[in-house]
């Protein structure tokens, strides 16, 4: 079970790294706020999934976060792109290249 566990909680630290490799990585607002919120997320749920194989006690506590997490960051990505848009920040868009001949 520990071994699980580790590789639960391995694979939730990678996942929210490349979230904040995204968040540096990304060329506009709109698709920093992407990369972060899905990684992260899915990071975050696979750190406590490990650390509920470790403590299994804990699982009511941290279902009770999943959930919130689940709940939340859909929302306050979603708000937060509305924002952007209201604002009128612009969407990124490549540089015209040359057509292929």
């Amino acid at each position: 079970m520990r071994l699980v566990a580790d590789l639960f909680l391995i694979a939730g630290a990678l996942l929210c790294l490349l979230a904040a490799l995204g968040i540096l990585r990304m060329p506009d607002v709109y698709n920093r706020i992407q990369a972060g919120t899905k990684a992260s997320t899915l990071g975050v749920l696979f750190v406590l999934a490990g650390v509920g194989l470790l403590q299994p006690a804990w699982w009511p506590k941290l279902a009770a976060i999943a959930g919130f997490i689940l709940f939340t960051s859909p929302v306050g990505s979603s708000t937060l792109a509305r924002a952007f848009h209201r604002a009128g920040v612009k969407v990124w868009q490549a540089p015209d290249q040359e057509a292929p001949r």
